[in-house]
């Protein structure tokens, strides 16, 4: 398990909150928004790290805000940083979490056990049938 306590975790975007579709907004990854919601509630400073920037970045942070969530920094180590060139784009983070990890992208279900040390609550799909009783 992984300790829980005021973690900064960095996130990626493309092929990780969603299924990557660059230059466009692709189709979110399962448990992705459920996930990233319950480490915003447990207090977690969350930052979008991505290659994006310009308007892709906009519609990136866009549609993560349409799904519930703001991101403490983007692309940056806090909010009123400002870029320098002459320093490293290394961010600190305590977490990175990143399709382009070695062995790929363990899934978020994967990461919500790692992090929480459970297995996370998955809301039943009303079938078709549910409506007639």
């Amino acid at each position: 398990m992984i300790p829980k306590d005021h973690l900064i975790i960095a996130i990626d975007f493309d092929g990780t909150i969603v299924e990557d579709a660059y230059p466009k907004v692709g189709t979110p990854m399962i448990f992705a928004f459920e996930t990233i919601k319950k480490l915003q509630e447990d207090g977690h400073r969350l930052i979008l790290w991505t290659y994006r920037s310009g308007r892709k970045l906009q519609e990136a942070v866009d549609f993560c805000k349409e799904n519930g969530i703001d991101f403490y920094a983007i692309n940056k180590n806090y909010p009123e940083e400002e870029f320098d060139e002459k320093l490293s784009r290394k961010i600190h983070a305590d977490l990175f979490i990143d399709d382009r990890n070695i062995g790929g992208f363990l899934g978020w279900t994967e990461i919500y056990k790692l992090i929480f040390n459970h297995e996370p609550e998955v809301p039943k799909k009303k079938g078709f049938f549910s409506r007639f009783k």
